[in-house]
């Protein structure tokens, strides 16, 4: 070692003046630097081991029960990661009638579902198309759910399907021959929820018939008188869209029920949410209050019970939320949707929005002054805002706002907008995968403004638990004066609902039966909704 030091010495003593004030000078920087770097690496090592003791806490992987152990998390990563997507656990815990109802529906489902004798049996029966009236259907009767307009309106109808499903003890079948398998994971362990591709009523001509002309639409066969309790048919069609008629509506009422619970097979094929009109059947709304008690959660249950994207969307809400929300203090998800033709940017509508978020305090107002008041010696915060829309002006003119004045309260506010497609491609699979990841996103923010009547809004807060600001619809290209409302319930709207309920309410008010069952905010006539206020 000494012989180092002196040839070390030596070689040091041949450089020049120049080199040798560089190595001096080089030298003493890292001895000041060595142990700020210790230090730093220290509260590093600090910060990392914090986030890991937080990253510890156990995360209710399950939902408080609602979701069963029975699968392999890599199948499906989103089943149980959801809730690692949202800051607080959600305040709506499952019943747990809801919960031992759920596991009883699963083993119902895994002897009924496909590639069971069951199936094979049940579905042969309708090649002999036989007169149900006196005819046993033992234990597995089934609803088919066909798929069609937007994926909102999909969702919607895909959980009010399977809760007739759960009140009726059916078997839910989901029609395959779109993307719902791109989109979602099968939700039942140890079976399949999809129709299989060769099942007969999917077939030419039947699948291409069902509307209200179709001769076993249910609706149809009540004008007709052509249904009563000597001829009940093998299947029936049950059309439930925007425009039945109030035959195809009052399906749901007892005096229908009786008739229909006779038929093995339904296929239904719906646009709305029509969950609201089941609480009118007496029979079902015993059962409903104990699965419900806070009704106004129906959804958000169904939907986090139901619904898990599949890994290739998952990647898609995780990347997103860590890059652009995860380090936010508060988030924001606004969501636009402009209704009428042509659909585009409005000034009227982007002032709209401008007047409800900053009426509501959603977002901060901008600084007037010329010299801000604002005190600088705190660390700002970081307000995240998530747009959705199809149209990407929205969002880059509130970009603008932001980045050209500093607000009032000294806040900073980042603006993101994970797709801008100008126009809806319904059945496209990467639309579908992206309009189904920024439903999850906007579910995992604080605070939510929707657009009103739209399905995609709808799935979007009542997943997150979130009872949004609803953005008027605008008339005549003008901004509404007030711009927007704070909805009391976290419910979807039920669009199109029958106008009367049942036998002994048929001349009441659809909105007046019930007092937990109203019409909606966001509709000026019609529509029913789900509160727990009353």
């Amino acid at each position: 070692m000494y012989h180092k030091v002196q040839i070390y010495g030596k070689v040091f003593k041949a450089l020049g003046l120049k080199t040798k004030v560089l190595i001096i000078v080089v030298f003493s920087c890292l001895l000041i630097i060595l142990p700020f770097s210790k230090n730093f690496n220290n509260q590093l090592l600090d910060a990392t081991t914090n986030d890991a003791k937080k990253s510890e806490t156990p995360r209710d992987t399950l939902i408080g029960g609602l979701l069963t152990a029975d699968f392999h998390e890599g199948s499906c990563l989103s089943r149980y990661q959801k809730t690692s997507l949202y800051r607080k656990p959600s305040p709506y815990k499952p019943s747990e009638y809801l919960i031992s109802k759920l596991r009883s529906y699963e083993m119902l489902h895994r002897r009924c579902g496909p590639d069971t004798k069951a199936y094979k049996d049940a579905t042969e029966s309708l090649n002999r198309d036989e007169n149900y009236a006196s005819k046993e259907n033992g234990e597995c009767r089934y609803i088919v759910w066909v798929a069609g307009y937007g994926l909102g309106n999909r969702i919607l109808t895909l959980a009010s399907v399977f809760l007739y499903a759960l009140l009726t003890e059916r078997i839910i079948l989901v029609d395959n021959r779109k993307d719902v398998s791109d989109l979602l994971c099968e939700p039942f362990p140890g079976t399949s929820w999809l129709l299989p591709l060769d099942f007969k009523l999917m077939q030419y001509p039947y699948v291409y018939g069902y509307n209200k002309e179709y001769p076993r639409c249910y609706g149809t066969m009540v004008n007709n008188h052509s249904i009563n309790s000597s001829s009940i048919p093998a299947h029936l069609y049950l059309h439930i869209l925007h425009d039945s008629r109030e035959s195809d509506k009052m399906f749901f009422c007892q005096k229908d029920q009786d008739l229909i619970n006779k038929v093995p097979w339904l296929i239904v094929q719906a646009n709305v949410y029509f969950v609201p009109s089941l609480w009118f059947n007496p029979t079902f709304q015993t059962e409903l209050t104990k699965l419900f008690p806070q009704k106004e959660s129906v959804f958000h249950h169904l939907a986090r019970y139901l619904f898990h994207p599949t890994n290739q969307v998952w990647d898609m809400v995780t990347t997103y939320y860590n890059d652009h929300l995860s380090k936010a203090d508060e988030r924001l998800g606004i969501q636009i949707r402009v209704f009428g033709d042509p659909a585009g940017y409005f000034k009227h509508v982007m002032n709209q929005i401008v007047a409800c978020t900053q009426r509501e305090k959603l977002l901060p107002e901008l600084d007037t002054q010329e010299e801000s008041k604002v005190n600088i010696s705190k660390t700002p915060k970081l307000k995240a805002v998530l747009v959705t829309s199809l149209f990407p002006e929205y969002s880059e003119n509130l970009t603008k706002m932001y980045w050209k004045q500093p607000s009032s309260t000294g806040e900073i506010v980042e603006v993101y907008q994970p797709s801008g497609e100008r126009v809806q491609q319904t059945d496209t699979k990467i639309h579908d995968q992206k309009a189904l990841a920024e439903m999850y996103l906007l579910s995992s923010t604080d605070n939510i403004v929707t657009s009103a009547r739209s399905t995609f809004g709808y799935v979007s807060y009542s997943l997150g638990g979130l009872k949004p600001w609803l953005l008027y619809q605008p008339t005549n290209f003008t901004t509404p004066d007030p711009p927007c409302l704070r909805s009391t319930s976290m419910e979807p709207c039920f669009l199109t609902p029958p106008s009367h309920g049942c036998e002994a309410d048929w001349r009441t008010n659809s909105g007046k039966i019930l007092p937990f069952v109203r019409h909606c905010e966001d509709i000026m006539y019609g529509g029913l909704k789900l509160h727990d206020d009353f």
